[in-house]
């Protein structure tokens, strides 16, 4: 089960610099439902979501390198490639900062994962995020690889 909150960026936080980072592509074989291949740093996996916005099913498996660069062939719409900040928040929370790169320049949003509905609900965002689309399916990854 995911539960995630999900704002958009317009000011970065300070210090940026100093957090750990990941290059992920990824790409949608299909989005209904959500079938995704993605590629981070050097691990390659598989995903299937469930239909929702804040709470929603998912399952990861792995793919082989040549796997994923078999499946990449052929997803539909963009290939996503973003880089993605690990921001810790709190003991149990941490934001991962995605910078969108390509022609999804200079969108940039950020998601906080939780271990249950109320946590999420009950969330206060930092002062530096932006607008909650949470609840708006125009930020998930496979609608913005359609556009």
């Amino acid at each position: 089960m995911e539960i995630e909150r999900k704002y958009l960026i317009h000011t970065l936080p300070e210090n940026l610099e100093n957090y750990p980072h990941h290059i992920i592509e990824q790409g949608y074989l299909s989005t209904e439902p959500v079938v995704r291949i993605r590629r981070d740093n050097d691990e390659y996996i598989l995903t299937y979501k469930s239909k929702g916005l804040m709470v929603r099913e998912e399952y990861n498996l792995p793919l082989t390198k040549d796997s994923y660069m078999h499946l990449r062939e052929k997803i539909d719409g963009r290939l996503i490639i973003k880089k993605r900040y690990l921001i810790p928040l709190s003991n149990e929370l941490t934001i991962e900062l995605d910078i969108f790169g390509g022609d999804l320049a200079p969108l940039m949003l950020a998601e906080v994962e939780f271990p249950d509905e109320t946590s999420a609900n009950s969330f206060t965002p930092p002062k530096w995020f932006g607008e909650d689309v949470t609840f708006s399916g125009e930020y998930h990854n496979s609608r913005l690889s359609r556009i």
